[in-house]
């Protein structure tokens, strides 16, 4: 048997290690700026050596060439030095299948990095930092809320505040802030909810020994919380609710196959390789549902995406215009639902995307004086069409006497 101590020492320090445990934080980070300054000291000495090999020339000019990808900007906040300007660092780094703990993200918090996020032009992030932030909000929702709140309103403020305050040391989030960083773990996390009840509680209503102990992928969840969580879904009034759902998701045609870079990372995408191409909402709704060799394997899309192909190019030789949200992915799918805009993501008004015009508010003496130059003109028109009726009796009766 192996001493509770010896297991200890073999512990991973993962991100839920660090949350509880502040004093381990301070020794991880005091260890970490060490192995830092080693290895800049090391790669210093090492860079010395090499220029005086080459004659004084610095080495590194003729690298082998990496591959292409965009580089994150990095808002350094070190304790030893002071804020430096913003640096672009390149992190290709993957992990594998399976639930995302994003270790990086922790490694950079004990560095003092911070990624800072981008925006396209209407607001919405873009990019590896926006991505890798999107993935963090999801570890935080999954690992820090409970499973057996209802309603995310009855999460209590304290935990909705360390989220914010743990994506907030980890990244330069931007415009939005707080509002959407809680917003997106409001979402990740029913998520993650509907993902266990698809995945792992209703195949197995039958089979109470396989819903008996969380499943393996989600090791932090608590057998406790686990069991409430199964009761709650086997109920009569969660079955009522699930029947309700499935049916307005059977009435969803056109499923996109959007990763969670949504359209905004798939328009930075296609502004890369097309470059100097006007991406309209229509080009987005079609790539949006293409697999990655670019097939439409649903035929009622494939159908939609040709009729998109034969509009495009009428605009382009002029037999067809558009003007407002009247283009080309309305004329094919048909008028927009009020108050959304399809192809271009959520968050996204018809008055923001089409460029309306704003409501103006008007005052009580405004609208009064509306209502008032209304009956105002319906009252002349009357008089003006008496008068009209009496002009022409009087000609008829002028002839007659003639």
């Amino acid at each position: 048997m192996i001493p509770w101590f010896s297991r200890a020492c073999r512990f991973d320090f993962s991100e839920q290690w660090f949350l509880f445990f502040p004093n381990l934080i301070k020794y991880k980070e005091k260890e970490s700026r060490v192995v830092l300054s080693v290895k800049m000291v090391s790669q210093h000495q090492s860079k010395d050596s090499g220029s005086k090999k080459n004659g004084g020339k610095e080495l590194g000019m003729a690298a082998p060439q990496e591959k292409s990808s965009k580089k994150m900007k990095f808002a350094s906040s070190s304790a030893e030095t002071e804020p430096t300007s913003q640096t672009t660092i390149s992190d290709d780094s993957k992990s594998g299948r399976g639930m995302s703990t994003m270790p990086r993200v922790v490694k950079r918090k004990l560095q003092k990095l911070r990624p800072i996020v981008e925006y396209n032009k209407r607001g919405k992030g873009i990019g590896q930092a926006h991505s890798e932030m999107q993935s963090y909000i999801g570890v935080l929702a999954r690992s820090r809320v409970s499973l057996v709140d209802m309603k995310w309103s009855q999460i209590p403020k304290d935990i909705k505040e360390q989220i914010w305050k743990a994506v907030d040391m980890a990244f330069v989030v931007g415009q939005g802030g707080k509002k959407s960083v809680l917003a997106s773990a409001t979402k990740k996390w029913k998520d993650f909810k509907s993902t266990l009840t698809r995945h792992y509680i209703l195949p197995y209503t039958n089979d109470r020994e396989k819903l008996s102990q969380p499943p393996e992928t989600y090791k932090f969840i608590e057998k406790a919380q686990w069991d409430a969580f199964v009761a709650s879904r086997l109920s009569k009034d969660f079955e009522s609710v699930h029947s309700q759902h499935a049916q307005i998701r059977e009435k969803l045609e056109y499923n996109h196959r959007l990763s969670r870079k949504g359209y905004a990372g798939l328009e930075d995408q296609l502004e890369e390789t097309m470059p100097g191409v006007e991406i309209d909402r229509s080009t987005l709704w079609k790539r949006a549902r293409q697999d990655k060799h670019g097939n439409i394997l649903d035929p009622k899309v494939a159908e939609k995406a040709k009729l998109i192909d034969e509009l495009q190019k009428q605009v382009s030789e002029g037999k067809v215009s558009v003007y407002g949200s009247n283009d080309v992915l309305t004329m094919a799918l048909g008028p927009e639902h009020p108050g959304r805009v399809r192809g271009v993501g959520a968050g996204i008004s018809p008055r923001q995307y089409f460029n309306l015009p704003k409501p103006q508010r008007m005052s009580f003496d405004d609208r009064l004086k509306d209502s008032l130059r209304v009956l105002l003109q319906e009252e002349t028109k009357k008089m003006e069409a008496k008068a009209r009726e009496e002009a022409l009796r009087m000609e008829a009766r002028t002839k007659q006497l003639v």
